[in-house]
């Protein structure tokens, strides 16, 4: 028996992971709608997610940017949020916890009164799951922020700053700073014990062996670094190389900042077309309507569904594998499937579906079939003639030569 696929959804995002961040958020949310009320779901106004190589200084950091922007709250550490032995056992291996147990634990977090002014979250997003979760975060607070305008309500929801804070080291560097902070905590553990004091370092068992400091590495480049670059388009986005002195790193933190703040929105005119969605927000939307589509048209209208694909299958794909250099094809055919207009929008969700454009035109043509006899008139009938335009992505042919 195969696993079901998941695919790509065309932004490197799989359909299972878009659908399960959905999931994931819509739970969280209506139980805190349940427990808060919705006009008390009041976020941060401003949130600098933090992330960054294993080794990167993510921890002597976050100090310095809560300074930097004046913040009197403690920073929410995640991994300090995920104290059971069964998320200890994980993180100790390099591995991530479960996501919809992160996304509960920090939201719960985030909505406590010191961090009205902003917060610094440390150690999220870490997953996809968990940047489709952010994404929908950021969308709910710009629509809590409509709703509420002109009430009493408004001065809780402020206009929504997400900033993506990414610090950087490479490989090699990540592994000597995690095996230099586990020499040293283990060397400041065995003087406390031999002075009789509790040991002032927790050591992590990848910061003692060199195979599972690369592994933590390598877990991060792909399964973080990766998803963050997904936001680039949609938040703040600071990537920050950390390799250097602490004064270097901070000096190139404070420098993104201060260009990254000259590029923002004043209040008034983020409000004025906040209700224009982003493009990326209207193309997710649109993938996800049309995965239900398809799958109601599999379960409700399974015949004709069959007769669509029967009918792309036979007349249309010889002609599309004719055409594959060119990347179009065009056709022109009569048949009595696309009669039903329901058919046409299954026929052009599925090729859709499958990386194609199509459109579909109806042109009506009179062929003459008898002239009668005494008057002269032509008698015709209408011939229903379907084009039918398909764009995909075609392919070079390349020759060799200098």
């Amino acid at each position: 028996m195969h696993e079901p696929q998941s695919r790509p959804s065309g932004n490197g995002v799989s359909d299972l992971e878009v659908k399960d961040g959905q999931i994931i958020f819509d739970a969280v949310w209506s139980s805190l709608e349940r427990e808060f009320g919705r006009a008390k779901l009041s976020f941060p106004r401003e949130i600098f997610w933090l992330n960054g190589a294993p080794g990167a200084g993510k921890g002597t950091n976050t100090e310095f940017i809560l300074q930097y922007r004046d913040y009197d709250a403690e920073p929410i550490v995640v991994s300090d949020l995920l104290s059971s032995p069964e998320a200890r056992k994980r993180i100790d291996a390099g591995m991530l916890v479960g996501d919809r147990e992160v996304v509960e634990l920090l939201f719960r977090k985030l909505l406590e009164p010191q961090y009205v002014s902003g917060a610094v979250v440390d150690g999220f997003p870490r997953s996809m799951v968990q940047v489709e979760c952010l994404k929908h975060l950021f969308a709910r607070l710009n629509d809590l922020r409509q709703e509420f305008r002109g009430t009493p309500d408004s001065t809780r929801f402020p206009k929504p700053h997400f900033h993506i804070l990414v610090l950087f080291v490479d490989e090699n560097e990540s592994v000597r700073r995690q095996l230099k902070r586990g020499r040293e905590a283990h060397e400041a553990n065995e003087k406390a014990s031999r002075e009789g004091l509790p040991p002032p370092f927790e050591v992590r068992k990848t910061d003692l062996s060199e195979e599972a400091a690369r592994n933590r590495y390598r877990v991060f480049k792909e399964r973080t670094y990766e998803p963050l670059q997904s936001l680039r388009t949609i938040f703040h986005y600071h990537f920050i190389n950390a390799q250097g002195t602490l004064p270097e790193v901070q000096a190139r933190i404070i420098k993104e900042l201060q260009y990254q703040s000259s590029l923002e929105l004043s209040e008034e005119s983020h409000d004025l077309i906040s209700p224009i969605p982003l493009a990326s927000q209207i193309v997710q939307h649109a993938r996800q309507d049309l995965v239900r589509r398809l799958d109601d048209y599999a379960e409700r209208n399974t015949e004709q569904f069959r007769q669509v694909i029967d009918l792309i299958q036979t007349k249309f794909l010889p002609i599309i594998k004719a055409h594959a250099i060119s990347g179009q094809a065009h056709v022109n055919i009569e048949t009595s499937v696309f009669d039903d207009p329901l058919a046409i929008a299954m026929f052009i969700d599925i090729f859709s579906e499958r990386g194609f454009h199509a459109v579909v035109d109806q042109h009506r043509i009179e062929i003459p079939e008898t002239i009668v006899a005494g008057t002269g008139k032509v008698i015709t009938r209408v011939k229903k003639v379907w084009r039918v335009s398909i764009r995909f992505e075609g392919s070079e042919i390349r020759r060799g030569g200098a």
